[in-house]
């Protein structure tokens, strides 16, 4: 299916949605001089959307805020419809919803990724830079795990792996970016596989509590900041990247709007990101005050 024709079936749907918190019409609702920002539902988006929107109104634009959408082909239909503007996205995601079949294997660094996601966005809609920070699968390890068997990268697995057992999500059985491409670019051979669930709370419990040595755990998952979690670097790049990049209608790109938003991904990372959104889902916090926290500690309001 072609990015129009999929943007075109989220459309219907996100118009047949009761209680959405876009504009009853489904259609272009915000004053010209707005910038409406939306966000998925899940409070990363949310944090990173109000990080935008603050920056924005720092520089005396008009922002309306749209967050909690809900999944990708709602908020991208808003997006595409101009119920909402701009919002937070990740490359390889977003790539992979774009295209047919999603993201082809070998394509799977960041500027890859990115320079084939502007290839295949709608009409009208345009990427910023991207960040630094990625939200993407990783192999994670206890730092006591780390200590007894010298673990940095991926490949310090190899000669070990078959002494250890290994936690995801069930389809990582047959998942190129899973075991199947551990052991065809790493050479690696887990001598158990728990299938529990995809960087959630089993998988999250079962590294924590020792049933396991090694998890698939998102790489700005609150736990790496709490539990001191070792992030394994994927060498040889077999996950495909997830680096935040602001996806805006081109019509409401400015030189300030791009000054502003573009600051904030470059002072985005994924460890700071972690660690900011640690505040929200463990400390609490509201995004919009974690928000204000980041901006200011790196210059940007």
């Amino acid at each position: 299916m072609s990015s129009v024709a999929l943007f075109g079936a989220a459309a219907l749907a996100l118009t047949a949605c009761g209680g959405d918190p876009l504009a009853s019409d489904g259609g272009e609702s915000v004053d010209a001089e707005t910038i409406a920002i939306g966000s998925a539902n899940f409070p990363e988006s949310e944090l990173l959307a109000e990080m935008y929107a603050q920056v924005l109104e720092a520089e005396g634009i008009e922002v309306e805020r749209s967050f909690n959408i809900g999944a990708r082909d709602l908020y991208l239909a808003a997006l595409e419809d101009g119920s909402i503007d701009l919002l937070p996205e990740y490359n390889g995601a977003l790539y992979s919803a774009l295209v047919e079949g999603g993201a082809p294997e070998g394509i799977t660094a960041p500027d890859e990724v990115y320079e084939a996601m502007v290839e295949v966005l709608p009409e009208g809609i345009v990427a910023l830079e991207q960040s630094e920070a990625e939200d993407k699968d990783t192999l994670a390890v206890l730092p006591e795990t780390a200590e007894e068997y010298d673990l940095e990268t991926i490949d310090d697995l190899a000669p070990v792996a078959g002494e250890l057992s290994v936690a995801a999500g069930p389809e990582w059985a047959e998942r190129f970016q899973g075991l199947l491409g551990l052991e065809e670019l790493y050479g690696i051979t887990f001598g158990e596989f728990q299938a529990l669930d995809a960087g959630g709370p089993l998988t999250r419990e079962a590294l924590i509590s020792g049933q396991v040595d090694v998890a698939n755990i998102f790489s700005t998952d609150s736990v790496i900041e709490t539990e001191g979690l070792v992030i394994l670097e994927d060498t040889k790049n077999l996950y495909l990247s997830e680096n935040i990049v602001p996806i805006i209608r081109e019509s409401k790109v400015t030189d300030a709007v791009t000054e502003s938003l573009n600051a904030v991904s470059a002072a985005l990372t994924t460890e700071n990101l972690t660690e900011y959104l640690a505040r929200v889902q463990v400390d609490r916090e509201a995004s919009a005050t974690v928000a204000t926290a980041f901006l200011e500690e790196y210059d940007l309001l």
